[in-house]
């Protein structure tokens, strides 16, 4: 009796199922085919790759693409399969006893946001786990989700962009000239940024370039007396430039168990970081060869308007987030929701006085916590609403200020260079609480799947 206490029932290297990896997720406890080996094997492998490179390119995170790729392989009648997933490839190994093996890789060379396109993934790999989807209807339902086109036209998008700037530029406390002067230029990043695109310039010159333009603008138009202060207008400019998404999917991997993949995501998403830095860099060197005057970078805004009407640009700025993210239209307004619900634990944590690094952690927890209850309720992965309603919690003008200091001021590098680190704590701390939340609100949610059947069960 004394030994059972001390030593447990199994031995501890024994290998867990690998079925028990969906635990947690909304594909836990599916519906697995026992009625042999599917003889196709090769052909349901392809099939879940093709999956899993939909929803990386869709922008979704190592695990629910492991969980999915599990799912759907023990549904469609294979098990012990094996799931390797790194930065950029998938693999698959499905080696039955006394059977010739099989192993295929999948590359992922090319991204897009596609929310919607995401969520109608994460649907149909939940109808699967549930049971009564074939493969062949799978494959049909996937190429459907492949040839769909995205929600929002590309129009649509552009004028989202200069929508979200002139709105959060309004939250930081601009004037109606400085929201003005951050819709154009938004604007004309955009439509830059795609003919860039054409040309195949690489991310990070784009990028950069994006963020030249955005600042110099501002700077130009308050060197020859526009009433702006150019901070604002560059905070409001920049924040849909930040790679919000790949830095929740990098914190993510990494908590995860995913290092190559986390590892990956966070050079690339540090890299679009630079690229952000060195463009509003370059544009201080370029205005002060010029003979701009010098900026108070110190300075506070008082509000341009009432709080109600910051709410209410708040609330519009979320919704211009959702359909550059191409989020599916039923989101809109939950997202929007949530995003004003964060938004509010900010400005209480703020009267508390717990601090400028803490108080968008603590909105994050928040964001990511209801972000998947409404996301499984609303037939969607938490990623899709989490990040575009924590979009607004990212320091922009903290990153101005930090680099014109670096830039101009080199007498005072060592503020500079501090202010920066804080920056980029700040964006981590969001996106770990983004992913806290998300696992907070597993056992609250552990009843849910995306697609509200409880009834999926083993047989």
């Amino acid at each position: 009796m004394l030994r059972n206490l001390v030593r447990g029932e199994q031995p501890p290297t024994a290998p867990l199922s690998i079925v028990d990896r969906l635990a947690g997720s909304p594909y836990a406890n599916p519906t697995i085919r026992v009625g042999g080996v599917d003889e196709s094997a090769r052909k349901t492998i392809d099939f879940a790759l093709r999956l899993a490179e939909t929803m990386f390119r869709y922008g979704a995170g190592a695990l629910e693409v492991e969980t999915s790729i599990i799912a759907v392989t023990a549904a469609l009648g294979l098990k012990n399969v094996e799931v390797d997933i790194t930065n950029q490839s998938v693999s698959i190994n499905y080696a039955p006893k006394d059977q010739t093996p099989i192993t295929l890789l999948r590359v992922v060379r090319s991204w897009t946001s596609n929310y919607a396109g995401l969520s109608e993934v994460h649907q149909l790999v939940s109808d699967i786990a549930a049971g009564g989807v074939s493969r062949k209807e799978a494959n049909k339902r996937l190429d459907e989700i492949l040839k769909r086109p995205k929600p929002f036209a590309r129009w649509m998008v552009t004028l989202a962009f200069g929508v979200f700037a002139a709105a959060f530029v309004g939250v930081l406390g601009g004037g109606l000239l400085a929201s003005s002067i951050a819709f154009v230029s938004s604007l004309v990043v955009d439509l830059v940024s795609r003919q860039l695109a054409r040309w195949r310039v690489p991310d990070f010159y784009a990028t950069a370039a994006s963020s030249f333009f955005v600042t110099f603008l501002a700077l130009l138009l308050w060197r020859f007396g526009a009433n702006i202060a150019p901070s604002i207008v560059v905070a409001g400019g920049i924040l849909l430039l930040l790679p919000t998404g790949r830095l929740v999917s990098a914190v993510q991997d990494a908590i995860n168990g995913f290092p190559v993949t986390a590892a990956g995501r966070l050079l690339s998403a540090m890299l679009t970081f630079g690229a952000i830095v060195s463009g509003i860099g370059v544009a201080f060197v370029a205005g002060n060869l010029t003979g701009m005057p010098d900026i108070n970078v110190t300075a506070t805004f008082p509000p341009a308007y009432d709080f109600w009407f910051q709410v209410v640009l708040v609330a519009v700025s979320l919704v211009a987030i959702t359909v550059t993210e191409q989020s599916p239209v039923r989101l809109v307004l939950p997202t929007m929701a949530v995003g004003i619900v964060g938004y509010f634990v900010l400005l209480g944590i703020a009267q508390v006085g717990v601090g400028d690094r803490m108080g968008p952690a603590v909105s994050a927890v928040v964001i990511g916590f209801l972000a998947r209850v409404v996301a499984l309720r609303m037939g969607a992965p938490q990623l899709v609403v989490a990040v575009p309603a924590a979009l607004i919690l990212l320091p922009g003008l903290r990153i101005f200020r930090s680099m014109y200091t670096l830039t101009i001021n080199g007498d005072d590098f060592l503020n500079g260079a501090g202010g920066m680190l804080n920056a980029v704590a700040v964006v981590l701390g969001i996106a770990a609480g983004i992913v806290l939340g998300d696992s907070l609100a597993r056992p609250l949610t552990s009843g849910l799947s995306s697609n509200e059947r409880r009834r999926t069960r083993r047989r």
